[in-house]
């Protein structure tokens, strides 16, 4: 490209905004011109406004930036939503119709029927919907969504397998403490701890894995048939989100041919070249005691999922681990990663 596209995050004071801050740092795209915040921190620098959570130091040039209040005049026309799901409807509603196109990480809209609940390399053709879209709401602008940070998970150690025909999944979390934001469980509770509970987690797993999986009929998305089973507990680690997943498949393929069918899938972003996109986005791991989110979990920029364990299931047939990176992976790296498909396709231009 030959001139980068300005963005703007919204709810950039927040955990999230701040790893959207951070994973922007030198993008080829994007440059980030423009933060909205409350209005508490509207009218201040950014370095003023914000508490600086994340490891090493802000980028350098952001904290310069005046805050803006979340409001839709004079923002860019490409907007990051790090919104917390309280105020994020009307929000980015009023973004969208005001002409805006927002990547939202938020909840809010992700099980809405005309927006795009998008995982590139498993289903670039939903963002057919943003036509579906604008022609039902009559805006002018869009809003496209990313996973949960566990569904993205467990939706990219799926994908390889459809062709398979999946039937039932049972799939049990062990989260991240910053999956729950700053300042997030209290250390007490969580310090040599699980806690068998994440408030909507479980739900969200199960409805979102279905209508990412699922099939684009022309004006909606047809969710993928199977069971989903999930059960969630937050863990004492710091970053990284591990599943435990047992699956039915209707054909019953080899060991062998399910571990071809990871290493061997790609996805549009991989043969567009995206900037954000890992060469290979699923890595399965030969270790008995692999993935480990100490150890895996920041390799390939936190934008691939690590799989390994595969053996038999008594049960279902079949059963592995998986790991993700739920702040990059499952949160701001997924959204500027749709954003990137967005303008190779040309839905930003349009």
């Amino acid at each position: 490209m030959n001139e980068r596209i300005p963005v703007g995050i919204l709810g950039a004071t927040g955990m999230v905004g701040q790893e959207f801050v951070n994973f922007l740092r030198g993008h080829p795209w994007f440059d980030l011109t423009w933060l909205g915040a409350s209005d508490r921190s509207a009218g201040k620098s950014y370095r003023e406004a914000t508490s600086w959570r994340l490891g090493g130091v802000m980028p350098p040039g952001v904290g310069q930036i005046v805050v803006s209040e979340s409001q839709p005049n004079g923002g860019p026309r490409l907007v990051f939503s790090a919104m917390d799901a309280s105020v994020a409807t009307e929000i980015e509603r009023a973004f969208a119709a005001a002409g805006h196109i927002i990547v939202s990480n938020s909840r809010n809209h992700r099980m809405e029927e005309d927006v795009p609940l998008l995982v590139p390399e498993i289903n670039a053709d939903h963002l057919r919907l943003i036509q579906e879209q604008q022609r039902q709401r009559g805006w002018k602008g869009q809003i496209v969504t990313n996973p949960n940070c566990s569904t993205v998970v467990l939706a990219m150690a799926l994908a390889p397998l459809k062709p398979f025909g999946i039937r039932r999944v049972i799939v049990t979390t062990m989260q991240a403490i910053s999956g729950a934001g700053y300042p997030g469980v209290a250390s007490m509770d969580i310090n040599a701890n699980v806690i068998p509970f994440i408030g909507g987690e479980e739900e969200k797993m199960e409805r979102e894995t279905q209508k990412i999986l699922g099939e684009f009929t022309g004006v909606r998305v047809d969710p993928l048939q199977a069971k989903v089973s999930a059960q969630c507990n937050r863990v004492p680690v710091v970053d990284g989100h591990t599943l435990s997943v047992s699956v039915e498949l209707e054909n019953r393929p080899t060991h062998a041919e399910i571990i071809a069918a990871i290493r061997g899938w790609r996805g549009v972003p991989q043969q567009k070249g995206l900037p954000s996109a890992p060469p290979c986005p699923l890595i399965y791991m030969e270790e008995n005691d692999r993935p480990q989110p100490r150890r895996d979990v920041e390799r390939e920029n936190g934008m691939a999922v690590f799989i390994g364990r595969l053996r038999t299931c008594p049960v279902l047939g079949y059963k592995f681990v998986a790991l993700g990176h739920n702040t990059v992976r499952g949160a701001a790296g997924a959204a500027v990663l749709n954003a990137e498909l967005m303008k190779s396709e040309g839905w930003l231009d349009k």
